[in-house]
């Protein structure tokens, strides 16, 4: 898929989602979450590496063999999510693990992304925006994420002790709604996202740049493993479940 034209990047630079809106679920550790997530309705799966301390990160060799068991789905695309910073390394990276989807999760500044952008030209570039206290701490950098090669933004809550990713805190609808006329980019909700507030965020889920969903607890059980039912449940309240047929 390619991005549509009021992106602003050339025709056929990516495969960022166009209209359609995905399920992103984050944080899978084996074959078996791949396989339960493609048959529950996700779209994406996130896998973590350069992420220190992270419940979910990956060394390299599981990353790569992770991403192959995704993409042979049908169905899934694999995502980089990193607080990796080094162009050259990420990009070593994604040439041997064969990832084209890659998230910025951490506050890269836009010379990463550009860097990424001249090296990786058909990569998916994602970065994530992250809210505190109803504030964007990246928003006077977002026409430069922009110019610098951004497919998609990714919006997250950073807590007031500093804590970014997989959080479990919930975005205000009206912190969101201030943030997006800044956006020429489409953008992927994150930040306490279950079926539950659905409703929470009529309006952002109106706005025509969003493309979805990210998700990491709310896709799992009591017990921490993913969840099929809670999976599907997501992609359902969300309206982005797509039957197999439908896989990219």
């Amino acid at each position: 898929m390619s991005p549509e034209p009021a992106s602003g990047l050339p025709a056929g630079h990516s495969a960022a989602p166009e209209t359609r809106r995905v399920l992103k679920v984050c944080g899978a550790t084996s074959p078996g979450d791949i396989t339960a997530l493609a048959s529950a309705g996700a779209d994406c799966v996130g896998l973590w590496h350069g992420i220190p301390g992270g419940h979910a990160e990956l060394p390299e060799r599981h990353l790569t063999e992770l991403a192959a068991a995704a993409r042979a789905t049908g169905r899934l695309e694999p995502v980089l999510v990193t607080f990796l910073g080094d162009p050259d390394a990420l990009t070593g990276l994604a040439r041997r693990t064969g990832l084209r989807w890659l998230q910025l999760h951490a506050y890269q500044p836009p010379a990463v992304v550009r860097a990424l952008r001249a090296a990786l030209p058909d990569a998916v570039l994602v970065k994530v925006l992250h809210l505190r206290g109803g504030s964007c701490l990246e928003r006077p950098l977002i026409g430069a994420y922009e110019r610098a090669g951004t497919d998609l933004f990714l919006l997250d809550t950073a807590t007031e002790d500093g804590r970014i990713g997989s959080t479990g805190h919930q975005l205000s609808e009206r912190d969101v709604l201030g943030l997006l006329p800044r956006l020429a980019r489409p953008f992927l909700l994150a930040g306490g996202i279950s079926p539950y507030n659905r409703r929470d965020y009529g309006s952002v889920a109106a706005h025509p740049g969003f493309r979805g969903i990210d998700v990491d607890t709310a896709a799992r059980d009591a017990h921490g493993r993913f969840s099929a039912p809670a999976v599907t449940a997501l992609a359902r309240a969300w309206r982005t479940d797509t039957s197999p047929e439908e896989s990219r």
